[in-house]
């Protein structure tokens, strides 16, 4: 089975070294790996002889926001047009474990949607995160299962599927039909790929001993400084499937006085009051672990 990893940045450059040395440090290392940079230049220079080989692709931003969804399905697009047979997506801020490749291809089925766990990190330690160290500092997502290694956990709650870490055939990929790209900017993406998957009969498996650690960055709980995205791209999914995502986020926004709920019209808004909070630019290419951020 030849397996691709895909990841997207925009930044987050010593996050994205980090993830190429583990992946070099694998039992198997994977067949390509495709980063899609939006809107950064750098990465190529940065990621050039270096182990694993990158192929990276170049998207500009979408009406200035991170184009999310269109990046994943133009990484997976190359991957496929390269011969891959399972498409392994890794978040920037991921470092994946030493067996999360060779897992994925052991798990690997058609009609299944593969996630294997994501640990948290603390800070990094002076010097930097270590490989070896990775696995006594993470602590795994409470509300996500975490099997034990060569364990599936089959009919997962597709609720729970965010996209930090997961992979899919290429059959699979092409019977859900990628990303919808109506979404730009941060959140609703891959609430609505899970919603597709689910729909389109694809079992959502937990895969034990593919673990990846996420590296700590600052961020906002809740992440105010995507607050038009997040209205935007919630009105999208309430529009594709009828019911509102990530509503712990929004009901945080309108406890601070940034979000109105407009019951009449089942629709939120933007506050008029202007609070002058969390629109500082900052645009991360992750989302918090936040349970109740799906329908």
């Amino acid at each position: 089975m030849r397996t691709a990893v895909i990841t997207l940045a925009a930044g987050r450059h010593a996050h994205l070294m980090l993830q190429q040395d583990g992946l070099a440090r694998g039992t198997r290392s994977p067949d390509r790996y495709v980063i899609v940079a939006m809107a950064d230049p750098d990465i190529a220079r940065l990621t050039a002889d270096r182990r694993p080989t990158a192929e990276v692709i170049t998207l500009p931003l979408a009406e200035a926001r991170l184009p999310l969804a269109a990046a994943r399905n133009e990484g997976a697009a190359h991957a496929l047009r390269a011969g891959a047979d399972l498409l392994i997506f890794l978040d920037v801020d991921c470092v994946p474990g030493p067996a999360l490749v060779s897992r994925y291809a052991d798990a690997a089925r058609d009609g299944a949607l593969l996630c294997g766990t994501v640990a948290y990190l603390p800070p990094p330690p002076r010097g930097g995160y270590r490989l070896e160290d990775l696995d006594g500092m993470a602590r795994p997502h409470p509300a996500r299962p975490a099997p034990a290694a060569g364990q599936v956990l089959r009919g997962g709650d597709p609720h729970l599927f965010w996209s930090l870490s997961f992979a899919v055939t290429a059959r699979t990929w092409e019977h859900v039909g990628g990303f919808c790209e109506a979404y730009t900017g941060y959140g609703g993406e891959d609430t609505d790929f899970a919603a597709t998957a689910a729909h389109r009969g694809v079992d959502l498996w937990w895969v034990g001993g593919a673990p990846a650690y996420h590296q700590h960055h600052p961020t906002q709980e809740p992440p105010v400084q995507h607050l038009d995205d997040i209205l935007r791209n919630a009105a999208t999914y309430k529009q594709r499937w009828g019911t509102w995502p990530m509503e712990g986020w929004l009901r945080a926004f309108e406890a601070r006085g940034l979000a109105v709920y407009d019951r009449d019209a089942d629709t939120w808004h933007r506050s008029n009051a202007d609070h002058g909070d969390g629109h500082d630019g900052d645009v991360p290419t992750e989302r918090r672990p936040v349970p109740d951020r799906h329908p």
